[in-house]
């Protein structure tokens, strides 16, 4: 079965920056598109960004010029980048693939933005 590990999450200070990473158990060209979800405690899951097979990037507004989601291939890894950090970033952040018929997730990791 398919399996998504999430790293990299933390602790950082407002204004900073955190890659995460999503190690996926077999080839990301496998799946249509790949996405980084958050969910804040006590809030609705947000959709953060999509990446699909093509490389088309989508974003929330919440994130916008901030955040940077790419991939590398021969890895089977997908990266979110996040810069200019806020308190209200602070969330699980949770990698999520999907095929034609199937989806997937990890368990996600913590992003702590405090001062």
């Amino acid at each position: 079965q398919v399996e998504l590990v999430e790293s990299g999450g933390g602790l950082v200070q407002p204004g900073g920056s955190l890659r995460l990473s999503c190690a996926a158990s077999e080839n990301i060209f496998s799946f249509n598109a790949m996405a980084w979800s958050r969910q804040p405690p006590g809030k609705q899951r947000e959709l953060v960004a999509t990446l699909t097979r093509a490389e088309v990037t989508n974003y929330a507004d919440s994130v916008k010029g901030r955040f940077t989601i790419s991939r590398d291939v021969a890895k089977n890894t997908v990266y979110l980048q996040m810069n200019s950090l806020k308190p209200e970033d602070t969330a699980v952040y949770t990698c999520k693939a999907y095929n034609d018929l199937n989806s997937y997730w990890g368990q996600g990791t913590q992003v702590t933005v405090s001062s």
